[in-house]
């Protein structure tokens, strides 16, 4: 007598389920619609694979989606702001920033030759132990000694230089205000000479 009610139940729940179960996106789908808007919008500036074509725009095959995603939101709100960007996320959906933070996450980062070996040695000492005399903390202490980063803080393997110099300055200006707060005091720290030197070594990093 009880296995009516049980069939009622596990119905009634699939029927509360089915808005969210036809919002999923298979894989394939998801894929799919990251290469249309990766076609519609990104390529041009970010190349199809992550690999920009300028270095005042960064690469981003190997990011990490869930990073990538909320970079992404946070233009579209306009916590992070950017005349470039803004415009590209128009209509955008939560469910795009994260197919696009897999599809880009997903594409194998390219390895790149460090243009002044001697400046990126200086900068392998600044992103490995800080400066002690300065107080500048190690760069590796957070975002690990392959700069990998994580989830929640950028890979800076094989950074363009000049965008990863351009993003220290606007933390030391605060003018990048959407990420972690600790970055506009270590920014403030670093001089001319390692900024550029850790910008240079970081971009030959793989």
């Amino acid at each position: 007598m009880k296995t009516p009610s049980i069939i009622r139940g596990l119905l009634q729940a699939l029927v509360a389920l089915s808005p969210l179960l036809s919002q999923a996106q298979t894989p394939a789908a998801e894929l799919a619609r990251a290469e249309e808007i990766v076609q519609g919008k990104c390529f041009i500036c970010h190349g199809a694979d992550g690999e920009s074509s300028s270095p005042v725009f960064p690469r981003l095959a190997g990011q990490h989606g869930a990073y990538m995603a909320r970079q992404l939101a946070d233009y579209q709100s306009g916590k992070r702001r950017s005349t470039t960007m803004q415009p590209m996320v128009e209509g955008l959906t939560a469910t795009d920033f994260a197919a696009l933070g897999k599809y880009f996450e997903s594409r194998k980062p390219v390895a790149h030759q460090v243009e002044d070996a001697d400046l990126a040695q200086v900068g392998r000492f600044v992103f490995m132990r800080g400066n002690p005399f300065s107080g500048v903390a190690a760069c590796a202490s957070c975002h690990g000694e392959k700069a990998y980063g994580t989830p929640q803080l950028p890979r800076l393997a094989g950074q363009h230089a000049q965008y990863t110099e351009n993003q220290l300055k606007l933390f030391n200006k605060r003018e990048r205000t959407n990420d972690n707060a600790v970055m506009h005091a270590i920014a403030s720290k670093l001089s001319e000479l390692e900024l550029k030197a850790v910008a240079a070594y970081l971009s030959g990093l793989n």
